[in-house]
Formats: structure tokens, sequence, C-alpha cells
């Protein structure tokens, strides 16, 4: 089923003080996690939906995004957890779908009072924090705890974020981390 995820986003966060603030109220450390993803278009030159095929390092799932606002309740989503990368990816090329970029990013996982947080390390852009939680109220509750309130808060998607740092990911085929770059 189509399930609304309510996240809000902080940009260019100092990961380690951060770390330690969410620590310090009694959060806990949940691990890093290397993750790989394919992007596929729906729908040619349409940004508000699109498939996404991640790898966690954990599990491998098959989303469908949809964006509906830049609010902290602003995207939608439907998901399944599919037991192949590479095999799913190809199947997605037998129906028709062609990846048109593969991204990896690098997180660090935390749990405070019930609210997920992670630290979201991206090639080319500032770290960011993103906050996600089962509801509006709950994410702006526990984003105040470590000190965020108000326009520090966006519910903009990665492909917005981008965009204020001077990036098309759209334009963008392969994003990868330099080799041997240290997050």
């Amino acid at each position: 089923p189509m399930k609304t995820e309510y996240e809000a986003r902080i940009l260019e966060i100092d990961p380690k003080a951060i770390a330690e603030r969410i620590l310090a109220l009694g959060g806990e450390a949940h691990g890093e996690k290397f993750m790989r993803r394919y992007v596929y278009d729906i729908k040619p030159g349409d940004q508000s939906r699109w498939l996404r095929l991640r790898d966690t390092g954990r599990e491998v799932t098959l989303t469908v995004k949809e964006i509906v606002s830049d609010a902290i309740d602003g995207t939608r989503e439907t998901e399944v957890v599919v037991s192949d990368f590479e095999t799913t990816n190809e199947l997605l090329g037998r129906l028709g779908f062609k990846a048109k970029s593969y991204q990896e990013n690098r997180r660090t996982s935390f749990v405070l009072q019930g609210v997920q947080l992670e630290v979201d390390h991206w090639p080319l852009i500032p770290p960011y924090l993103e906050v996600e939680g089962e509801s509006e109220a709950e994410v702006r509750r526990v984003a105040g705890l470590l000190g965020f309130e108000g326009e520090a808060l966006t519910g903009e998607n990665t492909i917005k974020i981008y965009r204020r740092y001077g990036y098309e990911l759209d334009g963008i085929a392969e994003l990868r981390f330099p080799e041997g770059e240290e997050v």
C-alpha cells in the first residue's frame, strides 16, 4: 500500500556534532551503511514520480516515489523487498525501463524517541540530516530537540537539494564517491 513519508532534512550539518547531540539526548546508534541505487523514469520528463531500486547492504527494495509537495508530508511511496539488486535491474530492463542514473551514498542511522535519524553523505554536496517519523508533529518535535526549527527544516527531495548546490541530478548518469574517499 502507498505510504506517506513524514520526513524533513536539515542541510549542511556537522555529522560528528549531530551524532554527539543525538546520543547525549538518549538516542541510539544503529550503524553505518553504504547504499547504491538505480533510478528509472516512469514517464520521461516527469520528475514527480520515479522508480528506485536500492541496495542498503542489508536489503534490496524496489520503490515508486511520488512527490506531491516540498512539505514534510509531501512524499508518497509504495515499496517492496526484492531478492537481488542486479537481477531486478535486469528484469526492469526487460520490461523496458532503462536506469537513468546510478547513485551512491553513505548513511549513519540513529533512533531518538522512536524517530529515525539519518546522517546522509552524498558525493559533491555537504552532509545533511534526515528526520523521519510517524507524523509531521513527531518530526518537528525531535528536530526541535536537536535545535532545528522552522526554516531549518526542508521537505525538498534529493533532486532539489542538489539543485541548491548547482547540480542537475537528472543530468548525472553516475553519482559515485571518488575512489578511496573516506566519509
